[in-house]
């Protein structure tokens, strides 16, 4: 039997992008009192890293699955950790933007795959989430660089926004589907 835990990843995903668009839309531009973002990007980021190591060392789902929604986890899950890590010790967020961009950059190329290869249940939907996530890690330098841009803060705000709900309906249904019981 196949243990599956890629709903609890998508769900999780999905919560740690929405809070990332709230953080960007509220938040980014006011430096003081900004510790109360900090539990939630942990927790979000602690189960990202820890179930996209799982998947990462374990190969419990097909094989190009593996890696597009473990290692993209890894990646969110620090990304995440570090976020939180940043705003507690009230450090500059542009290094961690940076980052962003190689972790955007893989989202970006699977998606593209994901598409062209027809993988997944849904592959037209799982694509875009991941060419959207991909877009916000990659252009989140600029956000952060520019954060007092409104214009640029909606944008990333939209994207994330945009991009947690393709994620949350995608593991909504995958909850809906896991539960079917095979007799």
């Amino acid at each position: 039997m196949m243990i599956d835990y890629l709903t609890l990843m998508l769900i999780n995903m999905s919560a740690g992008l929405f809070l990332l668009g709230c953080f960007i839309w509220r938040d980014l531009d006011t430096p003081e009192d900004i510790g109360h973002w900090v539990p939630a990007f942990a927790v979000c980021g602690l189960i990202a890293a820890i179930t996209g190591f799982a998947i990462t060392f374990t190969w419990p789902l097909p094989q190009p699955y593996n890696s597009a929604f473990g290692e993209t986890s890894v990646l969110l899950g620090m990304l995440l950790l570090g976020l939180a890590l940043a705003l507690a010790k009230r450090w500059s967020l542009f290094p961690l933007a940076i980052y962003a961009v190689f972790a955007g950059i893989v989202g970006l190329v699977l998606g593209v795959r994901i598409i062209h290869l027809g993988l997944t249940a849904s592959p037209i939907l799982s694509g875009i989430g991941f060419i959207l996530s991909g877009a916000c890690g990659v252009l989140s330098p600029l956000v952060v660089w520019q954060r007092q841009r409104k214009d640029l803060r909606i944008l990333g705000t939209i994207g994330l926004f945009a991009a947690s709900a393709i994620w949350a309906l995608t593991g909504y249904m995958a909850y809906w589907m896991h539960m079917a019981v095979q007799k």
